[in-house]
C-alpha cells in the first residue's frame, strides 16, 4: 500500500480465491470504476455490488471517495471479494479513524480459503468413486 503523490491517491491490493484487485482511491464523489466499467455493469449482480461497497457503508463514507480498480483472475464473486478487501485497506490508510471499525467488522482480514486440489484416482477433491465389495 502506497500513496501516489500525483493525484493524492492511495493504492492498495486485495485478494480472494485466485482473484486480485489493485485499487486506487482518491477523494471524490463516490464513483467506482472497475476495469474501465462502472461497478454496477462490471459485477452484474446487486449482491456483489453490495459486497464491494461494504467498507463504505460500514464506515459511513459513501460518496466521499472515487475508486479506480483493475481486477483479474478468478470469477466475479472472487473479484468482488478482492475489491472489498482492497477498498477496505485503502480506506484504512486514507482515514486512520476507520481502521478499528473495519477491523471489528472483519473487512481487513484476508479470506484465506482456496480451492482444494483434485487428487488422482478420484473424480474430485473429496468425492470418491462408488465402492463395490463384490
Amino acid at each position: 500500500m502506497t500513496v501516489a503523490n500525483a493525484n493524492n491517491e492511495v493504492v492498495a491490493i486485495g485478494r480472494r480465491k485466485t482473484a486480485r484487485a489493485r485499487v486506487r482511491m482518491s477523494p471524490g464523489t463516490g464513483k467506482i470504476v472497475v476495469n474501465g466499467h462502472p461497478v454496477d455493469d462490471y459485477l452484474a449482480r446487486e449482491v456483489l455490488v453490495m459486497l464491494a461497497n461494504q467498507p463504505f457503508t460500514t464506515t459511513d463514507n459513501t460518496g466521499k471517495y472515487d475508486i479506480r480498480a483493475r481486477c483479474d483472475g478468478g470469477g466475479l464473486s472472487g473479484q468482488a471479494g478482492a475489491l472489498r478487501l482492497g477498498i477496505a485497506r485503502a480506506l484504512a490508510q486514507m482515514d486512520t479513524n476507520c481502521r478499528p471499525i473495519l477491523r471489528r467488522s472483519g473487512l481487513l482480514t484476508r479470506d484465506a480459503r482456496e480451492v482444494e486440489r483434485k487428487k488422482y484416482g478420484q473424480p474430485g477433491a473429496r468425492k470418491r468413486f462408488q465402492f463395490s465389495k463384490r
